[in-house]
């Protein structure tokens, strides 16, 4: 959906870096601080819809896909835990915007936009936002996280690789500028709880699967 911008550094191998998501998780009304040049970038989640003439105003100024208000409220009004925040003092620099949905039977996140200022880039902002985003969703038991990026956008690719997040498909002309878009996916590790009602669901259907074979009249 949209044009992820954000140009980071990366490296880092896929477990490590699911280990990292998993280290980074918080409590939902949590802020954080981290050093960033002679400053100090503040992290928190979107709070109301004060907050959202800063997210339009971040997005709409670094995006090449248009979106209405309506766009942006889809996402805050269900999802305002998985939109983040990034701060320089007063000044917004950086928001990412998100949601988690059933998926066919399972739930599946998606970060739908990621900006970081442009003088602010390089500096680990975007890693930081995604990393806050996809362990909320952890949080809420999420089993994969998909997005969209153009192919051109070196930066976000490389960001979201070291993330470990693959190439699912190759979208061509997805965006209204007729670029063509990678769709990227991350899988996440199933949380114990998840992981009982699995072998539970199996054992379920093994036993009807028994039931109806002994069912079936048997061939002399």
């Amino acid at each position: 959906m949209a044009n992820t911008v954000a140009a980071v550094a990366a490296a880092a191998a896929a477990p490590a870096a699911a280990a990292s998501i998993e280290a980074t998780t918080r409590s939902n009304d949590e802020a954080s601080t981290s050093s960033c040049g002679d400053g100090s970038i503040a992290y928190r989640q979107y709070k109301d819809e004060c907050d959202l003439p800063i997210v339009m105003e971040l997005i709409d100024r670094s995006l090449s896909e248009p979106y209405s208000v309506f766009t942006y409220r889809y996402f805050l009004h269900q999802w305002p835990h998985l939109c983040y925040l990034a701060f320089d003092g007063s000044k917004a620099i950086g928001v990412i915007v998100a949601k988690l949905e059933d998926h066919r039977g399972h739930l599946r996140g998606y970060i739908a936009m990621l900006v970081v200022d442009s003088a602010y880039r390089g500096k680990g902002l975007g890693r930081a936002l995604a990393k806050m985003a996809i362990s909320e969703m952890v949080r809420g038991e999420c089993e994969e996280v998909v997005l969209e990026a153009e192919v051109s956008n070196t930066g976000a690719l490389t960001l979201y690789r070291s993330l470990g997040f693959i190439r699912d498909k190759h979208l061509h002309r997805y965006y209204l500028n007729n670029q063509d878009a990678y769709r990227l996916k991350l899988l996440l590790p199933l949380t114990e709880e998840q992981q009982k009602r699995l072998q539970q669901q199996r054992a379920e259907e093994q036993e009807l699967l028994r039931l109806a074979a002994a069912q079936q009249p048997q061939i002399a």
